[in-house]
């Protein structure tokens, strides 16, 4: 699991980049490094955000101050290329992922998008709908709002762009396409993705805990559901 650059990010964090790009293989050895490190049970180390291609590690500097007085950043790094210089460390496999199914209405008044997602890719609406659902997605990184999935796993043909104009309000819950990404807005936000679908599932809750429904590495089966069912799934 060698082959990171490190590098300070504010005095109390430290951002370790495996690549540059959107890629699973990337984001897989993103994941297996945090849960290494989460194990290690680091003294004071307050946080361990997974990113698409980075991880960024939150520590209390005054912890991380040897007496030879070198830089916080750099004991911290001493600690943790042994860690991750294992280079049998496998990333976490599919099979010990969580699995969290989400139910999406699809179409409508709830996915204002779909039918010109749907033409963009040369299908009809229902056969967009089958291929989205038929997807294992993996949460790459939670961002943007908390709570937002960006997930990976997305049908090649249902990449779509981004809209030109972005909405000012999204409604909580939308499911949405933007490029060869997949999302669902966890609140009321602003956004240009294409929004196909809506979730009744509430994705963030701070009053919850934990207050979000998906992890970093969790995977994610979407399962269409008509307008009764989410109803009757808004009120539970």
């Amino acid at each position: 699991m060698s082959g990171f650059i490190a590098e300070p990010l504010s005095e109390d964090a430290l951002l370790l980049r495996f690549g540059d790009s959107i890629d699973p293989a990337i984001n897989a050895r993103v994941h297996a490094a945090a849960a290494r490190l989460r194990a290690a049970n680091l003294p004071n180390v307050s946080d361990i955000a997974p990113a698409y291609a980075s991880l960024l590690i939150r520590f209390d500097p005054l912890t991380w101050v040897d007496a030879s007085e070198k830089n916080p950043h750099a004991c911290l790094l001493a600690a943790v290329e042994p860690l991750l210089r294992d280079p049998g460390a496998a990333p976490v496999s599919a099979a010990e992922s969580r699995i969290v199914e989400i139910p999406v209405c699809y179409g409508g008044e709830f996915g204002p998008d779909l039918d010109e997602a749907a033409r963009r890719a040369q299908l009809d609406a229902r056969e967009f709908i089958v291929r989205h659902t038929a997807a294992d997605y993996s949460v790459a990184m939670l961002g943007f709002a908390p709570g937002f999935p960006y997930l990976l796993g997305l049908d090649p043909i249902l990449h779509v762009p981004r809209r030109p104009v972005p909405r000012t309000r999204v409604p909580a819950g939308s499911v949405a396409i933007g490029g060869a990404q997949t999302g669902i807005y966890p609140r009321e936000l602003p956004g240009g993705w294409q929004i196909i679908g809506r979730t009744p599932s509430i994705l963030f809750d701070a009053a919850r805990e934990p207050p979000c429904v998906l992890a970093p590495g969790d995977r994610v089966r979407f399962r269409a559901i008509d307008g009764d069912e989410f109803a009757v799934l808004a009120k539970t």
